[in-house]
């Protein structure tokens, strides 16, 4: 005898139907043509006007006397302390990131953390604050102050100081940078490297340098630009003595003071090439770290 059985089929899960490709602006026109002229008005009155009237005051005597105005020896002075405060703060940076990067990156060690904390310190504290810690170290009446004294070392209000202060303001940025971008690469090609009998110089100068070489020229940028533009920290330790201990950012406020409005605008408008260059350089810097960091496919 047969038993007829009957078999319910299981169900069979729908396969999934793909979305139809749309447009992730879905916005009304008049919502994004407001929001865009937004941004454009408010980059217009807070960068735009503000650059193009530093130049319209910087020429507004003519270019001889623009050429006068910087070829000042005050001015000269300045411009050469500032270039060299910048060589010397971007410099230490520069070894103190890549250390400060490698180590953090790399390996596991205790105080870490800390170190990542103090590494942000200059972010959180105002730089009027970063330079009365210096005045109470080296013044007069500071910490070290009176044996540096003693001993004919003059730090506070001379270019030691004004050099100090910089570099403190400045140092988070290579660090910064680097941490990131190191974390993400990871220590396989190091570590293959030392398999095959590399030194750790050798390792480092071939396989860990080349990988981060956009990012470390991407700090030192930004590094370069902040040390160049600093005002806050060095006014404080600086004194103000006229050209002695004047960087570019002193130079500009003391003439303004003094009613001198086209030689301040004449040596702000370097000021202002700067942040032009450093704008062209990051965005050339920022599509080349971009096309170097590995796509995952999706």
């Amino acid at each position: 005898m047969t038993i007829a059985t009957t078999t319910t089929p299981l169900p069979v899960a729908a396969k999934p139907v793909p979305l139809a490709k749309r447009d992730s602006r879905t916005e009304p026109r008049l919502v994004r043509g407001l929001i865009i002229g937004f941004a454009l008005t408010f980059l217009t009155v807070f960068v735009v006007l503000p650059l193009v009237l530093v130049f319209a005051q910087a020429f507004s005597k003519g270019v001889r006397f623009y050429l006068t105005s910087l070829a000042d020896p005050e001015a000269l002075a300045a411009i050469w302390l500032t270039l060299v405060t910048a060589v010397i703060s971007v410099g230490l940076n520069l070894i103190f990131g890549v250390a400060a990067a490698w180590a953090i990156a790399k390996f596991e060690f205790r105080g870490k953390t800390f170190l990542v904390t103090l590494i942000d310190l200059p972010f959180s504290v105002s730089p009027v604050i970063s330079g009365l810690v210096f005045v109470l170290l080296f013044g007069a009446q500071g910490f070290v102050g009176p044996w540096l004294m003693a001993h004919g070392i003059h730090i506070l209000f001379a270019v030691p100081a004004i050099v100090l202060a910089t570099t403190f303001v400045t140092f988070p940025f290579v660090a910064r940078e680097l941490i990131p971008l190191m974390q993400e690469q990871g220590s396989q090609e190091e570590e293959a490297a030392i398999s095959l009998g590399a030194r750790g110089w050798q390792t480092f100068v071939k396989v860990t340098l080349p990988n981060i070489k956009w990012g470390l020229l991407y700090g030192v940028l930004l590094c370069n630009a902040r040390a160049m533009g600093e005002f806050g920290a060095v006014s404080v330790v600086s004194g103000h003595i006229r050209g002695e201990t004047n960087t570019m950012p002193l130079l500009v406020e003391i003439l303004y003071n003094e009613y001198q409005l086209v030689a301040s605008f004449a040596i702000a408008s370097l000021l202002a090439l700067l942040a032009l260059v450093t704008l062209i350089a990051k965005t050339i810097l920022e599509s080349q770290i971009e096309e170097g960091r590995p796509h995952s496919d999706d």
